[in-house]
C-alpha cells in the first residue's frame, strides 16, 4: 500500500539540444556521472540531442532537473524539443 504522502510519478519523454556540436566519449561520462543516466546522447549534422526518459512528478520538474544536471556537467542548453502531445 502507497503512503498517503507519496506522490506519483510519470514518465515523460523529450529532448535537450545543447550548444555544444559534439562530445566526447569523456563528456558523456560526466554527463552520467551528473545524473543524466537515463539520457541518450546522440550527434547528428553538428548538433548534440540528448533523449530524456524521466521519471517526475510532472514535465516541469523532469525538463528543470535534466536542465540543471546537464548544466552542472559544464554544458549549456540551447533548446528543448518534444513531441507533439496529440
Amino acid at each position: 500500500m502507497r503512503e498517503p504522502s507519496a506522490k506519483l510519478m510519470t514518465r515523460y519523454e523529450f529532448v535537450l539540444i545543447l550548444e555544444e556540436p559534439s562530445l566526447s566519449d569523456k563528456d558523456c561520462e560526466v554527463l552520467f556521472e551528473a545524473g543524466c543516466d537515463d539520457g541518450t546522447v546522440v550527434t547528428r549534422d553538428g548538433v548534440t540531442h540528448i533523449a530524456f526518459d524521466r521519471e517526475a512528478e510532472s514535465l516541469e520538474a523532469a525538463i528543470r532537473s535534466a536542465t540543471a544536471q546537464v548544466r552542472a556537467a559544464g554544458f549549456e542548453v540551447a533548446r528543448v524539443e518534444m513531441d507533439a502531445l496529440v
